[in-house]
């Protein structure tokens, strides 16, 4: 949902914690002086002239009901009394959103398994406290303003099962440490200004990896774990071979796109189970690899566009659902397998636009099925059989390359 940003600066009243009376509420005192911590590092900012502050059901006075179930965002053991789950905020777009800075107070909820910040402008740093809450399983602290570095206190929650700290302004690098975080199933670090770059080791058991939008630098690392099942470094500053993915069988997307990587794109890589692949914006070279088609299935895409591919292009790609080839160097004529595919309505997006090719094998008066998109614009064929009606705006308005650019161009 759609956060609220408002051009001005909070000045925020920090009142000191009372001494609450522990006769009346249920929930376990220490908890309630905790609780009583938070909000006040933490301020409300309305969006909405209807909607209720989200500390409203927040009432500390001794006559009010039990905590555990008025306050909002608080979950108790029904056995112990102790809150297990603190979620601050909604997430609603009309609900207030929270400003201030996260209370180290938060370490005194010893019993706490999930600590969750929706959307707002928290400020500061992660509380390197935070590692003392030994059965935390869930951090989710996305789209707020926090800064500093990843503790690397956190390496000491042995029960953690997902690290999200995305769209913030952490900075610095990935602790190495936390590759022994042994439970650790999604790591979701995308959209900060972390750099540096990827540690050698990665958690054994990660299932989904994020690191979009940072400015981490260097090679992949030698393997990935082979659980691994979704990985995103698209959007940062890496170069080197694509490679250290073999031993991850379990992959079904991998987006390395807009970063600096180059040679030859690994067979291995096409291989049944993977239905998203993004290379596109790299320096990659050499030819598509020849690998045998498989039924990609519905939703599938591989964008390999915007690189140096040469060659023909090969079978291997043969029903992918949205394809993604323009802005390279292939050559000759496309498998009519590709034409089929488009035909039959299993693939509904081909883009060819800016290469070489010489040749699309389209009978004359073939009508394609509404839903295909397929551009041929700008490459070595004389009259593209489709014209220009289903080029994207950036593919441009010649239809095909000047001659000198065809001859000039030699097979590698």
């Amino acid at each position: 949902m759609a956060l609220l940003f408002l051009p001005f600066v909070f000045s925020f009243l920090f009142i000191t914690p009372q001494p609450i009376n522990s006769q009346s509420p249920k929930m376990n005192p220490n908890d309630l002086n905790a609780l009583l911590k938070i909000k006040n590092t933490l301020t409300e900012i309305p969006t909405s002239p209807s909607s209720p502050p989200f500390f409203s059901t927040w009432n500390f006075s001794a006559a009010a009901a039990d905590p555990c179930t008025s306050f909002a965002g608080v979950t108790c053991s029904a056995t112990t009394s102790r809150v297990t789950i603190l979620t601050l905020g909604t997430g609603l777009s009309d609900s207030p959103i929270l400003a201030g800075t996260l209370s180290p107070a938060i370490a005194e909820l010893t019993e706490l398994t999930q600590l969750i910040l929706f959307s707002g402008i928290v400020t500061g740093p992660i509380p390197t406290q935070i590692g003392f809450l030994k059965n935390l399983r869930v951090i989710s602290l996305t789209n707020n303003r926090l800064t500093g570095e990843i503790p690397v206190q956190i390496s000491h929650l042995p029960n953690l099962h997902t690290l999200d700290l995305s769209r913030n302004h952490l900075s610095g690098s990935i602790p190495n440490e936390l590759a022994g975080l042994s439970q650790l199933k999604v790591l979701v670090l995308s959209y900060n200004k972390l750099t540096g770059q990827l540690p050698g080791k990665l958690p054994a058991q990660l299932l989904h990896l994020d690191l979009t939008g940072n400015f981490f630098s260097g090679t992949l690392p030698p393997q990935f774990p082979a659980s691994l099942r979704y990985l995103s470094l698209s959007n940062n500053q890496m170069w080197g071979p694509v490679s250290g993915l073999e031993s991850s069988t379990e992959l079904t997307y991998v987006d390395l796109s807009m970063n600096r990587f180059s040679g030859s794109i690994p067979g291995p890589l096409f291989r049944p189970g993977i239905t998203s692949i993004f290379l596109q914006r790299n320096n990659l070279s050499g030819r598509v690899p020849r690998t045998p088609s498989w039924m990609y299935g519905v939703g599938s895409t591989v964008d390999l566009s915007h690189n140096f591919l040469t060659g023909e292009l090969t079978a291997s790609l043969i029903g992918v659902e949205t394809l993604f080839l323009n802005n390279n160097k292939l050559t000759g004529s496309i498998p009519e397998g590709y034409v089929e595919s488009v035909m039959d309505g299993s693939m509904k997006t081909l883009y060819l636009q800016h290469n070489y090719i010489t040749g699309f094998p389209l009978e004359v008066g073939s009508v394609l099925p509404d839903a295909a998109a397929v551009c041929l614009s700008y490459n070595c064929m004389a009259a593209p059989p489709l014209g220009m009606t289903a080029c994207p705006a950036s593919a441009g308005d010649l239809l095909s390359r000047p001659p000198y650019q065809c001859s000039a161009l030699k097979e590698p």
